[in-house]
């Protein structure tokens, strides 16, 4: 007698929403979650190539994000020093401040959206 296959139905995972916020000016880019993470980073560590390590970017894709960000900007949003013998350095600007702590914000404040929302998905009965 062969054996009928048991067909078993998985538990229900919950799904949850989730977005991105990424700032463009001009259609282009001005902040996403990378550029805040290396702002971040460099605010702990006042260096843009120790924020590119710690962040496993390399420090070409580190300096064009920072470029990117500093030029789309009405003023930069990092400064930095060219090394030398002292060393260089890297320091958010009061605005670097300003976008990261108000782009994080955001991604909270979408978050608790999100989260408010339950799920969209559940079948109507």
């Amino acid at each position: 007698m062969a054996s009928a296959k048991r067909t078993r139905s998985r538990p229900a995972e919950p799904r949850r929403l989730r977005g991105q916020v990424w700032v463009e000016v001009g259609g282009k880019p001005a902040l996403n979650e990378a550029g805040a993470d290396l702002l971040e980073q460099i605010e702990i560590c006042g260096s843009l190539s120790e924020a590119a390590r710690r962040l496993r970017f390399s420090y070409r894709r580190a300096w064009m994000l920072l470029d990117a960000m500093n030029t789309r900007w009405p003023s930069p949003v990092v400064r930095t020093a060219t090394g030398g013998h002292h060393g260089g350095g890297a320091t958010l600007t009061d605005l670097g401040r300003h976008v990261l702590k108000t782009y994080r914000d955001l991604q909270l404040q979408l978050e608790l959206l999100l989260d408010s929302a339950g799920d969209p998905f559940l079948p109507i009965q």
